[in-house]
């Protein structure tokens, strides 16, 4: 595979009009893409990276049961890719859109694991074509399961801050069902047919 960035840090240098703004972190060749709502719902302002805030920091504890974290201080990650669908938590919503849309395409993960209703409706409404089908769903019932989408695996998880010991092992075992799977499938079929 073919390396896009050694940078950890808005590795595709995106600028948005309004400041602070709490880029995309990680491997910016994951396979894996945690996808949150913004900095005001996850955090991220002081430290610059996504899921920073009390609570959204359960993403870092699943990241590591999960094998995505080399190292903590400072935190490094293999394979793993956070973000978030606002940047800011100014900008209007179409213009984050945009910066989220250019940042997920570049990344090109084969799995999205959106966070919290916002980032999970979004996600859906937008890279699969179950969004109609599953809008009146509650998220409680999204919570660790799989979306096929257009060209990716989507993963759709309650918000972290409201993970008890059965929502994070459920996600958890999850997701490691799908690294021991050959996820890599996802991608290549919708791209080849339209």
């Amino acid at each position: 595979m073919e390396n896009v960035t050694d940078r950890v840090s808005n590795p595709f240098g995106m600028r948005p009009p309004s400041h602070p703004a709490v880029h995309g972190y990680g491997d910016a060749n994951a396979d894996f893409q945690f996808i949150g709502e913004s900095p005001r719902a996850h955090g991220g302002t002081e430290t610059g990276v996504p899921f920073s805030s009390d609570g959204a920091s359960r993403v870092h504890e699943l990241l590591g049961d999960l094998g995505f974290v080399e190292s903590r201080d400072p935190l490094r990650l293999r394979n793993a890719f956070l973000s978030y669908v606002r940047l800011t938590d100014t900008d209007p919503i179409d213009d984050a859109v945009r910066y989220f849309d250019a940042e997920l395409r570049g990344i090109n993960a084969h799995v999205l694991v959106p966070l919290g209703d916002f980032a999970v409706r979004h996600v859906i409404g937008t890279y699969t074509a179950r969004g109609p089908k599953l809008r009146g769903t509650p998220l409680e019932d999204l919570h660790a399961t799989e979306v096929h989408g257009m060209g990716f695996l989507v993963i759709p998880a309650l918000d972290p801050r409201d993970w008890d010991k059965e929502a994070y092992e459920a996600l958890r075992d999850e997701l490691r069902s799908v690294l021991d799977s050959d996820y890599r499938q996802t991608k290549g079929v919708a791209t080849r047919i339209g």
